[in-house]
């Protein structure tokens, strides 16, 4: 496990693919576990640790995670969490290149729960909700294109759905239309950088997540 950022009222850390954040009926050791076990033995902590889930990332999604190590911390959290104040950025590698360097796509999207997948539509209809999400070409290799993207709304497999209704299916990502799966069972997706003003200091917080060891996203060449 990684630590990228700790205060005594909250830890980011770099998740990695096939971690989950949270408990769930698989019985894996979430991630949370982990943080937990991290700060009772780094701080000697007596007892059960506090630890708030802020926010998750899907299982097969690499990138940073925030948790409140304060209930002050988690109520502040989830408050600016719903009001749209915590400023994520995704690196995403796709199969194919957008018509568009960059854009804005809005997307009306349905959740299917029984698949656990989300279908987009380019009008609204019956139980849909509005996706909205730019995004920007920054890098290129022989066979994939690296997408930045910016979510405006937080649905349901957002950013896989969208760039899979565009055409650029996320490398790995079979759910959505990727050709084969990635080695490690990954998709080439990363929740590279938050912003946000911390929630009990005030101060703006700025991180980056570093790379996954998977060499693609070491050989992007930046376009210019």
């Amino acid at each position: 496990m990684r630590v990228v950022y700790e205060d005594n009222h909250i830890i980011i850390v770099f998740k990695e693919a096939g971690e989950i954040v949270q408990g769930d009926k698989t019985g894996d050791e979430p991630l949370s576990e982990k943080v937990k076990q991290y700060i009772k033995e780094k701080y000697h902590k007596p007892g059960n640790v506090f630890l708030g889930v802020v926010h998750r990332l899907d299982r097969p999604v690499s990138g940073l995670v925030v948790f409140a190590r304060t209930s002050k911390a988690l109520t502040r959290m989830n408050e600016m969490f719903r009001k749209g104040e915590v400023h994520k950025t995704y690196w995403a590698i796709t199969q194919n290149s957008p018509s568009a360097p960059e854009s804005l796509l809005e997307n009306w999207l349905v959740r299917n729960e029984k698949q656990n997948k989300s279908y987009a539509y380019d009008r609204e209809v019956a139980g849909s909700k509005l996706a909205k999400l730019t995004y920007k070409v920054i890098g290129k290799s022989d066979r994939y294109t690296l997408i930045e993207v910016h979510l405006l709304t937080g649905r349901h497999h957002q950013i896989r759905c969208q760039l899979a209704h565009m055409g650029c299916p996320i490398r790995g990502d079979l759910k959505y239309g990727a050709k084969r799966s990635n080695p490690d069972g990954s998709i080439s997706l990363l929740a590279r950088h938050i912003e946000f003003v911390h929630p009990v200091s005030k101060q703006n917080l700025s991180i980056d997540s570093p790379l996954p060891e998977d060499i693609l996203w070491h050989a992007m060449s930046p376009v210019v």
